[in-house]
């Protein structure tokens, strides 16, 4: 049996939605169902700067290179192309 894992939109009119653990939020979230603009889908342009608080993996290096250009003084900043969530979440918009 597959674990799920909540994401919510605090700040916003979206309503949460569920995902199996460990999908790509890249892949599921859409201008329909989120906030969150996504642009390269590479981690490399920016468009899809968030906070995420809750349980997500670490960032990868190549990330964390946009994250300090872009968010150096924002520790729950995070690419939203880049996150793997592994149990529930909320993504504000930075």
């Amino acid at each position: 049996m597959a674990d799920f894992c909540k994401i919510s939109f605090p700040g916003s009119d979206f309503v949460p939605i569920t995902l199996e653990c460990h999908q790509s939020l890249s892949e599921h979230l859409t201008i329909q169902n989120s906030p969150v603009l996504f642009g390269c889908r590479t981690g490399i342009c920016g468009t899809c700067l968030v906070e995420v608080i809750g349980d997500i993996s670490p960032s990868q290096r190549d990330e964390q290179e946009t994250l300090e250009t872009l968010a150096a003084n924002h520790p729950h900043a995070r690419l939203a192309c880049q996150v793997d969530v592994t149990g529930n979440v909320e993504i504000r918009r930075i």
